[in-house]
């Protein structure tokens, strides 16, 4: 079993949990972290050092998040791994509060280049 970063991460990508996880398991995108399934352990480390309970057991998502499951294993085989810890988003305490946020997603896109790929 893996777990998944969900909406909540969007436009905030606190990386808090990033430091927790023995196996460096996150990839990071231009406003939104994922975990790699192939790599999660399931230790649960990460889980509560997500400020905004983005960070979900796969047997524990709700309907409305089940997309994540296959996002997140998508996009970490696009995005680099992110093994350190850094500041969120400028604007993260204020999207901390939004909900629907999954048309906000940058980097998702088919073709997407990753945040530090050069054009």
């Amino acid at each position: 079993m893996t777990h998944v970063v969900t909406e909540a991460c969007i436009r905030c990508k606190y990386t808090d949990c990033v430091s927790m996880c023995p196996v460096d398991a996150f990839r990071e995108g231009p406003n939104f972290l994922v975990i790699d399934p192939q790599e999660c352990i399931d230790c649960t480390l990460c889980v509560a050092e997500c400020p905004v309970d983005a960070i979900v057991p796969e047997d524990q998502l709700s309907d409305d998040q089940r997309e994540y499951l296959a996002l997140n294993a998508t996009l970490a085989k696009a995005w680099p791994r992110i093994v350190e810890a850094h500041a969120p988003l400028p604007d993260a305490d204020a999207w901390a509060k939004v909900g629907d946020k999954r048309a906000w997603l940058q980097g998702a896109e088919p073709g997407a280049a990753a945040p530090d790929a050069k054009a």
